[in-house]
């Protein structure tokens, strides 16, 4: 540590003390995030004190979050958005080479003794923490013997070193890109954790079609076909080629949590695509679940594509009765449509916990929507059709009952 990191008064500093924050992950999240602020305030005026602060606190993350109970996930998920958001702040800083030396046998020294871990993909960024050619030639010369000895052991032995990542990347930014893929080839098992280097270092050399099929040929049952695809479509983006990169990795390659942001981002990247024809290939893509795409539909305003995919397979409830009252008024066919869609799905058995207000709620905008489309006296028969088609159905046949306040106007 630097006589002006250890002089400074780091907020942070008291606080991650080794098992600071016992089990309880809310105090250490709420932690890390002061933290960070604090160091990207310092940042702005004094780089090298704040890259210092940020080596600082790195070392300290792991011992002080040990006992932690990481099973949500949620931590792990702010430490590694931490290791993100000051990699940066430490390569950019204009330390001179002996600085930057001790800051990466110091954050190395940490590195190894993650237990968890949680500083495991600092080891990525190596080579950008090393913030030349020269000095990441260094780390890789110290680190590929022990990489090589321990892969060459395999498949009699295999062992564990905390530091191939960090390898791997040194000799990425070393710009040794043949002897990176001739390491890579010595491994028994070159899982995507390793080749994605291999894909980088023949991207370097000007070799995107070799980069692609070293890429796909790293696909199988437990590889990450997400992570492979998006880096082959990056490829393709960065030379120009959208259309083959949508072809042939844009519908993989962009999953997301939810299927309309699955389309938000495909429609995003791939703004010369109308937003129609990325829906339809993503309904292709999933045969038996076109329903789903139905909340994408309504986004982009395909209001009557959305309500055939409604009509295909099951919508949930509670989307159709929400997307009828967002719709009452401006669109009042497609809010009646989507009420009475509702009331067909929890009729047909494929809603779940569904509440009599609910069924009462999507009754009242049918008939909310039928009034500004003057059709009420249609839309009753087809409640009716409803029921009729679902003669078992009881639950909402009663629930329409009570919202009618007619119990004989639904038989």
């Amino acid at each position: 540590m630097s006589k002006a990191s250890s002089k400074h008064p780091w907020t942070f500093a008291s606080r991650f003390r080794r098992g600071a924050f016992g089990w309880r992950s809310n105090p250490a999240n709420t932690g890390i995030k002061e933290a960070l602020t604090e160091i990207k305030a310092v940042n702005r005026e004094e780089p090298i004190l704040a890259a210092e602060g940020a080596v600082l606190f790195l070392t300290k993350l792991s011992p002080a979050l040990e006992n932690i109970d990481s099973s949500s996930g949620a931590i792990g998920t702010a430490v590694n958005r931490a290791i993100e958001t000051l990699v940066p702040i430490i390569t950019k800083a204009p330390a001179d080479q002996p600085t930057r030396r001790q800051w990466l046998e110091r954050l190395y020294q940490a590195h190894a003794d993650d237990q968890i871990p949680y500083i495991e993909s600092l080891g990525e960024f190596w080579g950008e923490l090393c913030a030349s050619a020269d000095l990441a030639g260094e780390w890789a010369e110290r680190l590929t013997e022990t990489v090589e000895s321990l892969w060459g052991r395999a498949p009699r032995e295999y062992g564990f070193f905390h530091a191939t990542s960090m390898c791997l990347s040194a000799l990425l930014s070393a710009g040794r890109y043949e002897q990176l893929l001739a390491l890579i080839d010595k491994s028994s098992y070159p899982s995507w954790t390793y080749r994605q280097w291999g894909v980088k270092a023949l991207v370097a050399m000007g070799k995107t079609s070799d980069a692609l099929r070293y890429a796909e040929a790293a696909q199988g049952r437990n590889e990450p076909s997400e992570l492979i695809a998006e880096t082959c479509e990056a490829i393709l983006l960065s030379s120009g080629l959208a259309d083959e990169a949508y072809q042939r990795y844009a519908l993989v390659a962009n999953r997301a949590g939810t299927y309309l942001a699955t389309f938000r981002a495909i429609c995003r990247k791939y703004p010369h695509k109308p937003p129609e024809e990325v829906l339809n290939d993503l309904v292709a893509s999933t045969p038996g679940d076109e329903g789903k795409w139905f909340a994408a539909a309504k986004d982009a305003k395909l209001y009557e594509l959305a309500l055939k995919l409604a009509h295909r397979s099951p919508v949930d409830h509670r989307t159709l009765i929400r997307s009828a009252q967002d719709s009452v008024t401006t669109e009042p066919q497609f809010a009646l449509n989507s009420a009475l869609l509702a009331l067909y799905w929890i009729c047909a058995g494929r809603a779940y916990e569904t509440t009599i207000g609910e069924v009462q709620r999507a009754y009242d905008l049918t008939l909310q929507a039928a009034d500004t489309a003057h059709g009420t006296a249609s839309a009753l028969a087809r409640i009716q059709q409803i029921l009729d088609s679902f003669p078992q159905e009881r639950f909402a046949r009663g629930a329409l009952a009570k919202a009618s306040e007619l119990s004989g106007d639904f038989r």
